[in-house]
């Protein structure tokens, strides 16, 4: 089928200039012109809010090549550049910036006629394109005259979704040992018979099966420390046993990791194990937490006049891809992780169930629900992919226990500390009061959407059961006290209303007096709780009233649903049974929140708890407030992590390659919680068998002056320039990154380098990873996010430059921990830790060469201990530097290498 002639011009503009191409041909233009063409004029474009941001002209809107693909090949996957649309299409990639406006035409002419061919995806397309022709869709009119209307009607979304099914509750897992010859066995079967044998990955499947052991005693899990070197292979090294006691046990292994780069990456291994499609599909599955999952009613919605304008538009390409999706996963699932992002603000987010208003079997759509059937799915698998968060929110809210797991495997062991102190924190702020509100009353002033307040969620029991009824009426007086829609106003204008507001306006008052400082950059603000005002003592009284008077009626009703449950009147079926049994794990949640924000505001001029930190907080970016609150955080967070999640389990193997970095066992040992259990840990290691000291080196420049920010700009520039791109720059600070983005990526657009950079692109930090991975010339700048989890093999990341020592950001909580743990070494552990993960981004397979930059003389040489041992270390000027990463990296053998092929990323952080 010949490609159809497309009469609109295309525009494609860079930091190397603005092109426009039409029939007659190719030409530069200016800013100006640009905007005014775009105005007028439909024009085809490659991401029109990154198009939009280099115009300087953020409404620009078009023929978005992006929307275009996600239409026409839902749960698909290309990386949002002309060379990743080109692979997509089978077209040649334009060779030069110049050319791409062109190709754009060209790419535009290949998609339309996908809809004339054998198209896997047709089925529904007719009448999706109808409707968003209706909503106004650039590519309607284009679009719809090539689909030809299907002789019987297009069944609707929702009756094309499978229901899952209602199973048998799963027998309790067999006492099985597993031999470490038999997971050494099962290992060389994954690995395959041929492969090279790798003495420490059959070490580490051998130490791992302790993991697996039976448990001796209760609340005394088998817990295994394993720290395993970069190119060891624990991934298989663990899948071996894990795989071997789910086989024989007959239950669930869940493998808990801290990135969704690392999900996926397991998923892909996990082929090895079941090769057949089918069968892997019932054997292994991934799950997140409720907040990733599409909610159908939301997007029945939106579908039926919830959601206007653009969202309206993203509703149906949504639509269009779950029919397709595997597992209907919004976030680092089969998602691309750009589509959201081409609608800026509108309206991702209502898509998902993220304030927990989820009224399970009331909802018509339960059983095709992708959250439900992720959680059935996984109760009958042999291996859960899960993340760090929902293991421990699965684990503190009592969800699914029938089917909670006795064997873990922690892969990113290393983040467990983080993501029990994200857990198990409270903050008693603006947004958490207001958010329980809306839980609570639903929506209060002509507010869109199918949101219900608990009223209408429970009507049916409150009509049956009198004291369940009262208690619903009274968490709904209760709630009127809360912070209610325009508090930030109220409060910056000096009139707060009602008992939570006044306790926030006097959080805001003392923490602007304690914590402001002259020149302050108009970010955050903090200060301890301590030595409370008399206006904060005063404000807490009535507001722990307040809280008091909502948390009683919350755990009656409770009480009330669970007895409604023992009697089981007649109405009651199982889908009513499982709604009622919803809102009481819901319920309870809240009311534990409540609870906990009461136990913070004892605190307010009453004794301290020496095992939690407290603090006031004004959260502010770039000047402007958002929240305002008090805090809590454990001292020590592993210690409810080792309380709820690892004394019930029966063994954990905790893994990382970086697990004592930092420090010794001993501090790997405190920052999983292994100290808190009766049983002693085991510990493995296995080192790294790349030669670091032939592949590396580690250069510390002493004569960029710190603060000197365009200093810092033109190092960076010609580090990159020398290396040929092939560089991740890591920034403590989002406005030096900022402004060294600013300064450079025209220059390095000239020599043919492109530049990336979180916080600058309006691109999701996945996708900016898979278009790093995609370009060996390309770099990125970024902040924490991308020091760790990111895996870039091969010659697309052949450089690391950091601004300056990574130091812990000086906090209140901070400040306590560091005095526990310690003073100065505390700080230096924290520091060594982060050099390691930043380092072991260079190096991700034995032909790998690096080198990694510090831009910073204050470099103290006790911190050096962090690199591998005999990595060349050497403090030079920024000429020796740029001429050394020349040498080492320009070598035409190496940046020859073909750029290693992109995964799909929805979020690499």
């Amino acid at each position: 089928m010949a490609a159809r002639v497309i009469p609109y011009p295309a525009l494609h503009a860079s930091h190397g200039g603005i092109w426009i191409a039409t029939a007659e041909g190719t030409r530069p233009i200016g800013r100006g012109e640009a905007i005014r063409i775009a105005a007028d004029t439909p024009v085809i474009l490659l991401n029109a809010p990154l198009v939009g941001q280099r115009l300087g002209y953020p409404e620009l809107s078009g023929l978005d090549l992006l929307e275009l693909f996600a239409f026409l090949y839902p749960a698909r996957f290309a990386v949002p550049t002309p060379r990743g649309l080109a692979r997509a299409v089978d077209l040649s990639p334009p060779d030069t910036d110049e050319g791409v406006a062109a190709f754009l035409r060209e790419a535009a002419a290949a998609l339309l006629a996908v809809t004339q061919g054998d198209w896997p995806e047709r089925e529904g397309a007719w009448t999706a394109a109808q409707s968003l022709t209706r909503l106004r869709w650039p590519w309607g009119p284009a679009l719809a005259p090539l689909l030809a209307k299907p002789q019987v009607n297009e069944r609707w979304l929702f009756s094309t979704l499978p229901e899952w099914e209602e199973q048998a509750p799963r027998p309790a897992p067999l006492t099985v040992a597993i031999p470490p010859a038999d997971a050494e066995a099962r290992l060389a079967d994954l690995t395959g018979h041929g492969a090279e044998e790798r003495l420490g990955q059959r070490a580490f499947a051998a130490a791992a099966t302790d993991a697996f052991a039976p448990r001796a005693m209760r609340d005394a899990p088998n817990l295994v420390l394993a720290e395993a070197g970069t190119g060891i292979g624990k991934t298989l090294g663990y899948l071996a046993p894990a795989s071997l006691w789910a086989e024989r046990a007959g239950g669930a292994v869940w493998i808990s990791t801290y990135t969704k780069a690392l999900q996926r990456q397991l998923s892909k291994e996990t082929e090895r194990l079941f090769p057949d499609p089918a069968l892997r599909r019932q054997k292994v599955v991934t799950r997140k937490g409720r907040e990733n999952y599409l909610c159908l009613l939301n997007l029945e919605d939106a579908l039926q006049g919830g959601f206007a304008g653009r969202a309206a538009i993203l509703a149906q390409l949504v639509a269009r891809w779950a029919a397709y999706s595997a597992d209907g996963d919004m976030v680092g699932g089969d998602l691309p992780g750009w589509l959201p992002t081409l609608f800026r603000r509108n309206g991702p987010t209502a898509l998902t169930d993220r304030r927990g208003e989820c009224v399970y079997a009331g909802c018509p759509h339960y059983r095709k629900c992708f959250i439900e059937r992720a959680a059935r799915a996984s109760a009958e698998a042999d291996v859960v992919i899960a993340n760090h968060a929902l293991v421990m929110v699965n684990a503190a809210r009592g969800r699914e226990t029938t089917t909670r797991p006795t064997r873990y495997v922690f892969d990113e062991g290393h983040h467990l500390f983080e993501a029990a102190d994200s857990m198990f924190a409270t903050a008693l702020t603006g947004q958490e009061t207001i958010e329980l509100r809306r839980w609570i009353l639903g929506p209060e002033s002509g507010g869109r959407g199918r949101r219900r307040g608990l009223q209408a969620r429970l009507s049916d029991v409150a009509s049956y059961d009198e004291q369940g009824g009262i208690a619903i009426q009274d968490a709904i007086e209760a709630s009127r006290h809360l912070a209610s829609d325009g508090w930030l106003g109220r409060i910056n204008e000096g009139a707060p209303f009602g008992p939570i507001e006044h306790l926030l306006a006097a959080v805001r008052g003392l923490t602007y007096a304690r914590a402001e400082q002259p020149g302050d950059a108009g970010y955050g603000l903090e200060t301890e709780l301590a030595e409370p005002t008399p206006e904060l003592i005063e404000a807490a009284a009535p507001a722990a009233a307040a809280l008091d008077a909502l948390v009683r009626p919350l755990v009656t009703l409770g009480r009330r649903l669970e007895a409604v449950l023992a009697e089981a009147p007649d109405w009651m079926d199982a889908p009513a049974r499982a709604r009622v049994e919803g809102a009481i794990a819901s319920i309870g949640w809240r009311a534990e929140t409540v609870a906990a924000w009461l136990s913070l505001l004892a605190r307010v001029g009453g004794p301290v708890d020496p095992a939690h930190v407290d603090w006031l907080a004004v959260d502010r970016v770039e000047g402007r407030e958002y929240d305002i609150g008090l805090h809590r955080h454990w001292l020590d967070p592993t210690r409810p992590f080792a309380e709820i999640v690892l004394k019930p389990a029966h063994g954990a193997l905790v893994t990382s390659a970086t697990l004592t970095g930092g420090g010794d066992w001993e501090t790997a040992e405190a920052r999983v919680g292994a100290p808190h259990l009766a049983r002693a840990a085991s510990r493995f290691e296995a080192k790294s068998p790349f030669d670091y000291p032939a592949n590396a080196e580690v250069l510390i420049v002493t004569d960029v002056k710190r603060g000197d920010l365009p200093a810092l700009a033109n190092a960076y520039a010609r580090l990159i320039v020398a290396a040929g791109g092939g560089t991740l720059g890591l920034f403590t600070a989002i406005r030096r990154l900022r402004g060294v983005h600013g300064r450079i990526a025209d220059r390095l657009a000239r020599e043919g380098l492109p530049l990336h950079a979180q916080h600058v692109d309006p691109i999701d930090t996945g996708t900016l990873v898979d278009i790093f991975r995609d370009d060996p010339h390309a770099s990125l700048l970024g902040t924490d996010a991308l020091r760790d989890g990111v895996d870039v093999p091969g010659s697309s990341l052949r450089l690391v430059v950091m601004e300056g020592v990574p130091w812990p950001k000086p906090s209140v909580l901070h400040a306590a921990r560091r005095l526990a743990g310690g003073g100065s070494a505390y700080d230096d552990r924290i520091v060594r830790a982060r050099l390691a993960q930043a380092f072991g981004r260079l190096i991700r397979r034995a032909d790998d060469r690096g080198a990694f930059v510090m831009l910073s003389s204050a470099m103290p040489s006790r911190l050096l201990s962090a690199f591998p041992p005999g990595v060349g270390i050497a403090r030079v000027t920024l000429d020796e530097a740029v001429a050394r990463v020349q040498a080492r990296l320009s070598l035409p053998t190496h940046i020859g290498h073909e750029a290693a092929p992109a995964m799909h990323h929805g979020d690499a952080g």
